[in-house]
């Protein structure tokens, strides 16, 4: 039984930086291209860096009018000539994050009323997307098309900070700057190795208490605590082993350097400011033995650690069901821009 390929799809598109999003009903779908797939959307993902695109913060406006998002699941409706990781009907995950296939770059969809949208070669703010076949990959068996979605970006990103960056002990002393999903996946992934300090840093109340159930030993709220003092107190005047910084701006990178120990301690950020902002730290801290690290995407080989990391969260009867509570239509996408950007969520949900 074939399936039914809609000629125009929906989408929400960026026509100008610092403005709401359009939604849209009338892109025309065009015809996949060798290492493209085809994907009938079931959830997209809403995270940090698409504040920043639409801030104009990622130095992207020379293709604005474009689409956006860079995690989703959804289903496979047809693939184009060379691709072989998927099949029609496969439950896939859409990243960002490279995996194994073909790319095909980006492509540029049409209006019926003529204007031209830039897409790259992940989009996700539409019921139907055209992804690159290294954008795709199979979705663990055992989790619902709602929570893989998280599977795109905050949990690989977070969680593979964890397995693949660091080298947790029990008694490793470990901090998580930012309770986003990103943050929250990797306090997650930290709380399975029971290090003897987990330390959440957040600005939200609620997130704090969320950290102290998924197994936060010790929590800090900056507007109310000096964390430099803090953390020195909690560890004995030493400082951290570790930080993964998922705020993302200057002032929690510096912080994050300040609060690992000297001769070991070691800071990664899984977040980044805008291009161009930078970062004071005093060298001298370089020289006795701190490091300062970045993440891409958990360095993830998206083809095997999503499920490992699936295999992991399942064993420990970890329940990610808190990252998906706040679910927006497409025609609401600009308000779950909004709740996101003003802290109301721990990520913003589309659904198709």
């Amino acid at each position: 039984m074939s399936i039914k390929i809609p000629k125009t799809i929906s989408a929400a598109v960026l026509y100008k930086t610092c403005s709401k999003l359009k939604v849209v009903n009338d892109l025309l779908l065009p015809e996949l291209k060798k290492g493209q797939v085809l994907v009938k959307m079931f959830y997209s993902g809403l995270c940090h860096s698409q504040l920043m695109e639409i801030n104009g913060e990622r130095n992207q406006d020379h293709l604005i009018p474009h689409l956006l998002g860079h995690e989703g699941s959804g289903k496979v409706i047809k693939i184009g000539k060379g691709v072989k990781k998927v099949k029609e009907n496969d439950r896939v995950v859409l990243s960002w994050i490279k995996s194994k296939g073909l790319e095909t770059g980006g492509m540029k969809f049409q209006r019926k009323s003529g204007d031209l949208i830039n897409a790259g070669p992940i989009t996700t703010f539409s019921n139907y997307t055209i992804v690159s076949e290294n954008r795709v990959v199979l979705m663990p068996k055992k989790i619902t098309n709602k929570i893989s979605v998280l599977y795109g970006c905050a949990i690989p990103t977070g969680s593979g900070t964890i397995l693949n960056e660091i080298k947790l002990k029990k008694n490793s002393k470990v901090g998580i700057i930012g309770l986003g999903g990103v943050g929250m996946s990797a306090l997650l992934m930290a709380s399975v190795f029971k290090p003897k300090i987990l330390l959440a840093i957040d600005i939200e109340e609620n997130k704090l208490k969320l950290a102290k159930k998924f197994g936060a030993t010790e929590i800090i709220n900056p507007k109310q605590n000096n964390v430099e003092n803090r953390v020195s107190k909690i560890t004995n005047h030493n400082g951290l082993d570790f930080v993964i910084d998922a705020a993302g701006t200057t002032k929690t990178i510096e912080l994050g350097f300040q609060i690992i120990k000297k001769f070991g301690g070691e800071l990664i950020f899984a977040s980044h400011p805008s291009d161009g902002k930078l970062i004071s730290i005093n060298p001298h801290d370089l020289i006795c033995g701190k490091k300062i690290n970045g993440t891409w995407g958990g360095n993830c080989n998206m083809d095997i650690d999503i499920q490992k990391i699936e295999k992991i969260f399942r064993k420990n009867k970890i329940s990610l069901n808190s990252f998906v509570k706040k679910v927006y239509s497409l025609n609401d996408i600009n308000k779950a821009v909004d709740d996101l950007k003003n802290r109301k969520v721990l990520r913003a949900i589309i659904k198709f």
